[in-house]
């Protein structure tokens, strides 16, 4: 048995593959039966998100699961010549494919590392295999230690403590201005993609209400019904300024639109309490002279990325040390893989050594007539406990070393000596 994955993600494939080969969450239980209706196929798991289509499986023989699931891929989606999506594809096996898992769940191969979103689609990934039942003792504990490999990162490590990008940047300088946002009022300028990951990020903050200006009102009023916000027309801005404690401008417009003299109204109308602007147009639309004021905190998308970078840098360094976690967790996973090869053996071994005491007993019985029940019950406990004996320090060697690297050549040896033929070797078996 073997455990590999095929796929392809972000960083080998176009996203007009990534897109046309992803599996839907209606289309998942038809493709789970399909991939395990394959007999090489033991078990299977499909994680599919919108940066990567991965194939999870156990498998009989490594070759031939590597094929059957590179089919499988084909025929879900013809349409994509073969030349077009080979070359796309990644191929693990063994504990290859136990670090890629357990650096996918870690969010260590993310477009951006330390997101927590990859984690949940993982558990999503499992909950859908055992739900259609094409999961089994391996993949569930696969799956399981990939959860908590990934928890482990996160609690020991500091890979998902700064904002790498943009949007996040800005609601995470706020928090250090402001503390907690639970209280607090933001108006963004702007609807467009970065004002609505801005407006997301501070939702997920808590804050109290989230006001949105935009020049097409339709579309502030679009926006508004997503983040259950209010939509303010443009013309009223000012006045909607001085009712909020953090103002996000993404409106692109060629000139400023926020001047020192609609600050200083704004102030005067809040009472001297600080308000915070964030300006993330290129090029600017607030005015930086409005820095000279007092209770402004102002600042652009060049601070903002000057404060990415450095995250990013953090983060760099975290990913190491959470790569050592991710090695450490495959080697201890791995050994309890292996020792599951010398099972079946363990279990020929005592099932042979019970056939030839029971054979032997039965043979010596014939002239043991006259023995009292207490006498054969001896008889049966000392006959036991000689096979027990005789069969410990062979079993004890075959557990211990079934994860080492000369583990095969060990299970081998085994299966001749006790003459097992009926127990394949790992050779035969693709490992």
């Amino acid at each position: 048995m073997d455990i590999v994955i095929v796929g392809l993600n972000h960083k080998t494939a176009p996203v007009e593959i990534r897109e046309r080969l992803a599996i839907s969450e209606k289309e998942i239980g038809g493709a789970l039966y399909r991939l395990k209706s394959n007999p090489v196929i033991e078990e299977g798991i499909i994680v599919s998100t919108c940066n990567r289509v991965e194939i999870c499986a156990v498998v009989k023989d490594t070759r031939e699961g590597f094929e059957a699931i590179n089919n499988f891929l084909m025929q879900h989606q013809p349409e994509i010549p073969q030349e077009k999506l080979t070359p796309c594809l990644y191929m693990y096996s063994a504990g290859d494919s136990l670090r890629h898992l357990f650096r996918v769940a870690s969010s260590l191969d993310s477009m951006i590392v330390g997101e927590p979103q990859i984690l949940g689609q993982i558990k999503d990934a499992f909950d859908a295999g055992m739900l259609h039942k094409t999961t089994g003792v391996i993949l569930n504990k696969v799956f399981k230690k990939a959860i908590s490999v990934a928890k482990r990162v996160r609690t020991e490590t500091g890979i998902a403590d700064n904002a790498v990008s943009i949007s996040f940047a800005a609601v995470e300088l706020a928090k250090k201005i402001f503390g907690s946002l639970s209280q607090k009022s933001v108006l963004l300028i702007g609807a467009g993609e970065m004002a609505e990951l801005a407006a997301r990020h501070f939702v997920d903050n808590g804050v109290a209400s989230i006001f949105i200006a935009n020049r097409s009102y339709e579309r502030a009023l679009e926006l508004a019904k997503v983040f259950n916000g209010v939509p303010v027309s443009f013309e009223n801005v000012v006045f909607e300024m001085a009712e909020s404690d953090i103002v996000l401008c993404s409106a692109g417009a060629p000139h400023y639109l926020i001047r020192p003299d609609m600050v200083a109204k704004t102030i005067a109308a809040r009472e001297n309490r600080p308000i915070f602007l964030i300006d993330i147009s290129v090029p600017r639309n607030i005015d930086p002279e409005i820095n000279q004021l007092d209770n402004v905190f102002l600042y652009d998308i060049d601070d903002l990325k000057l404060s990415v970078e450095a995250n990013i840098r953090s983060r760099d360094a975290e990913a190491l040390k959470a790569e050592n976690i991710v090695t450490e967790e495959v080697e201890r996973f791995s050994r309890w893989l292996k020792s599951l090869d010398a099972v079946p053996m363990i279990v020929a071994i005592k099932d042979r050594a019970e056939e030839i005491r029971r054979t032997e007993l039965k043979k010596a019985a014939v002239g043991l007539t006259e023995l009292t029940e207490k006498e054969r019950e001896v008889l049966e406990y000392l006959t036991i406990s000689i096979v027990n004996k005789l069969v410990h320090d062979p079993l004890t060697v075959l557990k211990e070393e079934a994860h080492s690297t000369n583990g095969s050549m060990i299970l081998e040896a085994a299966r001749k000596l006790f003459r097992l033929e009926e127990i394949p070797s790992a050779k035969k078996t693709g490992k």
